[in-house]
């Protein structure tokens, strides 16, 4: 039985994330530094969540269960973004965007902080589907929530291990190529990737299928993201290194 789509609950959640971006934006202003965009993001897709919980049945059995794994994925994601970036200045890629478009304080609310409003919003399907429903919990919740906790491990060992080898100094310049980045050139998308999947189990399990989007979505977007450009000084790395998925690396 298919769960239904109740389009208005979602579309609730719209005013509220982009609130919440207009307010980063507005902060990032006098800061000249759009790095706040990054914790965003995590932060609006737990709110979507709440949103969603709190116009469903107070009886969906999966509240507890996608709730609370949500809070601390989206908990601890944001305080690495921030911890990473203090002190250190505009992220890379930020400073790219803003030397190639001016004026950048208006560009970017379209081109940094609208983007991963829309892409939260589409992501946040499978929380919505997870509540739609009053199906009891099956193995696939389970299933669901064993994805998610490989994917979160994954992804925050994998950030620990960057963010411990960035901190030497001696590492300026060099690559990362022991633990969980042996296997894969981006571990922490790969745990991410496997975190939003065990939600749509779950949202699967509750009969909710057309949440489907979602991880679809996010999945490309990490795909393109792991196929972007790499240094020069990265070659080696990027010929023996699977680009997202794990495998053992090659000759």
């Amino acid at each position: 039985m298919t769960a239904p789509f109740d389009a208005g609950l979602w579309v609730s959640a719209l005013p509220v994330l982009l609130a919440a971006t207009l307010f980063t934006w507005l902060l990032s202003l006098p800061m000249r530094n759009v790095n706040a965009a990054n914790p965003t993001w995590s932060l609006m897709l737990f709110a979507a969540g709440v949103i969603y919980a709190l116009g469903s049945d107070p009886r969906a059995p999966r509240l507890s269960l996608v709730l609370w794994p949500l809070a601390i994925w989206s908990a601890r994601l944001a305080v690495a973004d921030v911890v990473r970036n203090a002190g250190n200045g505009e992220e890379p890629g930020f400073l790219a965007l803003r030397a190639r478009h001016e004026p950048f304080w208006l560009k970017s609310l379209y081109l940094v902080f609208l983007p991963r409003t829309l892409l939260a919003w589409i992501v946040s399907l499978p929380l919505l589907g997870a509540f739609a429903s009053l199906r009891p919990i099956s193995w696939l919740d389970y299933a669901g929530l064993l994805l998610w906790l490989a994917g979160f491990a994954f992804e925050a060992v994998a950030d620990w291990q960057r963010d411990r080898f960035r901190r030497n100094p001696a590492h300026a310049d060099a690559v990362l190529e022991r633990g969980l980045w042996r296997y894969t050139r981006h571990p922490n998308f790969f745990g991410a990737f496997c975190c939003w999947w065990g939600f749509w189990l779950i949202a699967l399990s509750a009969g909710a299928w057309w949440t489907l989007p979602g991880p679809v979505i996010l999945g490309w977007m990490l795909l393109r993201r792991a196929a972007g450009n790499r240094r020069p000084q990265d070659a080696d790395y990027v010929l023996k290194t699977n680009a997202f998925f794990p495998g053992p690396p090659r000759k």
